[in-house]
């Protein structure tokens, strides 16, 4: 359940402490491609790093988000297999304005980039769209009705 309530701090619960999200991680077929992709969301990723088998970007609160390419990731888990079907997981970028959440997609679909659901107005409350990043994640757009 979503609450407007601050979350208490859970008890510590493995170890004497409490795991903290640190890293998102992505798996990509084509490094350059991926970063090229973040980067037109604002990420600051030198293009040094497009040749990299592992590159890791802070975000703002100290989380990191990771790449990795198969080839690296295959590395320490020789099983590993992409997943099939709709992906169950995604990010999700907050844009200045509603009319940005459109200028956004319209520039990510134009670079050829797949969009998968356009811009509108939701039933939440957001200007919301959807486009899929070279390895087909849902990377959702979005920005409060209103602003």
């Amino acid at each position: 359940m979503i609450s407007s309530r601050p979350a208490r701090c859970p008890p510590p619960s493995v170890g004497g402490m409490t795991p903290q999200l640190a890293v998102i991680g992505l798996v990509v077929d084509d490094m350059a491609k991926s970063l090229a992709f973040y980067r037109r969301l604002g990420l600051d990723i030198p293009s040094s790093a497009d040749a990299e088998p592992h590159v890791a970007a802070p975000l703002p609160g100290g989380l990191q988000l990771m790449w990795d390419t198969v080839a690296t990731v295959r590395s320490f888990d020789p099983s590993w297999t992409p997943p099939t079907g709709s992906s169950r997981s995604g990010l999700a970028f907050l844009c200045s304005s509603p009319s940005d959440v459109d200028r956004v997609y319209a520039a990510l679909t134009s670079a050829g980039h797949h969009g998968h659901l356009p811009p509108w107005d939701a039933f939440w409350g957001q200007r919301y769209a959807v486009v899929h990043d070279p390895d087909g994640n849902g990377v959702d757009l979005f920005c409060p009705l209103g602003e």
